[in-house]
């Protein structure tokens, strides 16, 4: 058992500790599966927190999404800093999968925009997970898809002992072979720069520099801070891990080589046997002049579609996922589990039926069929103990499960909101009234519509009426949504828009008025599920405020109401039992999940050491790169030189 130390001031309250005790029980009675049913606003965090401390397993927390996996990742990283808190999201900020169109003949190519600072938080990730066993990962569905086998990253890693017998030049080597960039300036992610007998290493996982200095043996190893340049810590060893997730060795590459060759020729024959030979030379041409890539740089445009020969898998096996780097015994949370499960059942199917369409034409293999997310059964196979979370648990998590261990008593002694309906005619004028009302004492304030354009026009309409307000949907990208969500708290707006961003998971206890635009209208963002999530979103707060604008009661707002109502008489009958005046919960901002950095970097231990020439040279040579800031600094760092400063 691992020692996970929770760093927290308060203590569990409310529903939370006899909580607590039964899912610690259920999972050292090794039930499987368990469901925390818990209300908005009770706690469940910190009641999962208070779980993975007390049965010291390494833990992955599933999100529905990026912004509810963001803010569950600052809370953890606040309630576990001396243990690895790590984030596994996506890193495309704009996807667009390779798709054929047969109707139109239109064939549409991948197109993806990656964004690099998630990139270097999902490095960091699998490091830790096999380096460490004091592990929290929080991740959305993308911790079923493919991302290369844990055994051959783990081989291809690199362990460098202080006093080792390693030479500098098998060191640059070995690097080099695990995907790292050499340069002469300050090593950025995935790079290294060399300096004598002196290698400066920055990982894409880590936070500082890693400075090896070697001739024969290793005579030094030490991180360094990339801002300060300062020492950090003096180590005596440290495993440095690939620069890329899919490392395969020459022997495994040419294997691989030699099977997509093989599928290939099949592939062709069976083509032109059905008398589609536009198809075979389709085929034909395209896998050839992948495999040319391939066998030369080690790397092609959509190489993910050869994932099944590159990592040896037979036909038809699940691909390697974030699963596989958690060892047998780790625990999993599904949080809001309602949205959860069925988001991750459904990722198979419509990635399948994509590709089965490529196939058919001839712009894939049918091998690339096997590059795609676990199925449901799968996904299931691979859990070990799971604990579904959520406020409205589904049909299949209530199914599933040997207890379902409640949590309706909030530790602040909150009651379930007020709700109120109000004719849907005119509700942007009414509340504008309530919007007023609310800022004006400086609380904050949600509006959820019924899609994307609805949520840009009310918020363009509310900023020109005085308003600080901003959208937020599907397409604003991750760390952007992180922003939005800490400006509302922080004050510097005073009401997002949204569309069903607004629902699962997100905790604003400033926030004490939830408007709900068009609540009668029939459909999943009005179900009774989704009305009594979006509800919750202002059940932080001792003001908070629901208003439905509806010209009809629908069944779906019936039962919310009703469910609501009885939540409210069991909450108020336990404060006036245990004599509790409820409060707004405090809760600080939490720091964003990319620190910004506003230095150019590593300051040179050798900076005004170093030779004219040299310095002349770098400051070329970044010229040359079109990289004209760094070649300003160089070109400052040689006058000052001159000038003897």
């Amino acid at each position: 058992m691992m020692e996970y130390k929770l760093s927290s001031e308060y203590k569990p309250a409310g529903s939370q500790p006899k909580a607590i005790d039964k899912l610690v029980r259920g999972l050292k009675d090794n039930l499987r599966y368990q469901t925390l049913l818990g209300v908005t606003g009770s706690g469940k965090t910190y009641t999962m927190a208070n779980v993975i401390a007390k049965v010291g397993k390494p833990t992955l927390v599933m999100a529905p999404n990026k912004t509810l996996a963001a803010q569950l990742y600052s809370e953890f990283r606040q309630l576990f800093p001396h243990n690895a808190v790590e984030y596994f999201v996506s890193y495309y900020d704009y996807y667009q999968p390779e798709a054929y169109l047969p109707a139109t003949d239109t064939y549409i190519e991948k197109d993806a925009d990656i964004n690099l600072e998630i990139e270097k938080l999902r490095h960091r990730t699998t490091s830790s997970l096999l380096a460490r066993d004091d592990v929290i990962t929080v991740a959305t569905v993308s911790a079923i898809y493919g991302l290369g086998s844990p055994q051959e990253y783990m081989k291809a890693s690199l362990q460098i002992k202080l006093g080792g017998v390693n030479t500098r030049d098998n060191l640059i080597k070995s690097l080099i072979d695990m995907h790292y960039e050499r340069t002469n300036i300050q090593p950025t992610e995935g790079q290294i720069r060399v300096r004598g007998a002196q290698i400066d290493i920055h990982p894409y996982y880590s936070r500082h520099i890693i400075r090896v200095k070697a001739d024969e043996i290793v005579e030094e190893i030490k991180s360094i801070d990339k801002l300060t340049g300062e020492t950090h810590e003096k180590l005596d060893s440290i495993r440095v891990f690939p620069a890329v997730h899919y490392i395969i060795s020459e022997e495994r590459k040419n294997k691989a080589l030699d099977l997509i060759r093989e599928e290939l020729r099949e592939r062709v024959v069976e083509l032109e046997n059905e008398d589609k030979l536009l198809e075979a030379n389709r085929i034909k041409q395209k896998t050839g002049y992948d495999m040319e890539l391939i066998s030369e740089l080690g790397y092609c445009k959509g190489i993910e579609n050869y994932s099944r020969h590159l990592e040896g898998r037979k036909a038809g096996m699940p691909p390697y996922t974030l699963l596989d780097f958690y060892p047998d015994n780790w625990l999993c949370f599904i949080d809001e589990s309602h949205i959860s499960i069925p988001q991750i059942r459904g990722m198979y199917a419509g990635d399948r039926s994509r590709k089965e369409t490529l196939v058919d034409y001839g712009f894939r293999l049918p091998s690339a069929m096997d590059n795609r997310p676990l199925n449901f059964d799968e996904f299931t196979q691979k859990l070990n103990q799971v604990i579904y979370v959520s406020a409205t648990p589904g049909g299949y998590e209530r199914g599933r499960s040997s207890q379902i261990v409640e949590q309706l008593i909030r530790p602040t002694g909150l009651i379930d909101p007020v709700v109120e309906v109000k004719p849907a005619s005119g509700q942007v004028n009414d509340f504008m009234g309530e919007l007023k009302r609310v800022t004006e004492k400086k609380e904050r304030v949600l509006v959820t519509t019924l899609t994307k354009r609805m949520s840009e026009d009310l918020a363009d309409y509310l900023q020109k009426k005085g308003f600080r307000v901003k959208y937020l949907h599907s397409e604003i990208d991750t760390l952007e949504r992180i922003d939005i969500l800490a400006e509302l708290r922080e004050g510097v707006i005073e009401v997002i828009v949204g569309v069903n961003l607004l629902r699962e998971g997100l905790d604003l206890p400033e926030v004490s008025l939830v408007a709900i635009m068009d609540a009668d209208q029939l459909g999943f963002l009005r179900s009774e599920t989704s009305l009594i999530q979006i509800i919750g979103r202002c059940s932080r707060n001792v003001n908070g405020k629901v208003i439905l604008y509806a010209d009809r009661m629908t069944d779906a707002m019936q039962a919310a109401l009703n469910e609501t109502s009885r939540r409210r008489r069991i909450q108020f009958e336990y404060n006036r039992k245990h004599d509790i005046k409820p409060r707004t919960i405090e809760k600080r901002i939490h720091e964003r999940i990319i620190e910004q950095e506003k230095t150019r970097g590593v300051r040179e231990e050798v900076e005004l050491d170093m030779p004219a020439d040299e310095i002349k040279r770098l400051m070329e040579d970044a010229a040359l790169r079109m990289d004209f800031e760094q070649a300003i600094y160089f070109r400052d760092l040689l006058k000052a030189k001159k000038d003897g400063s």
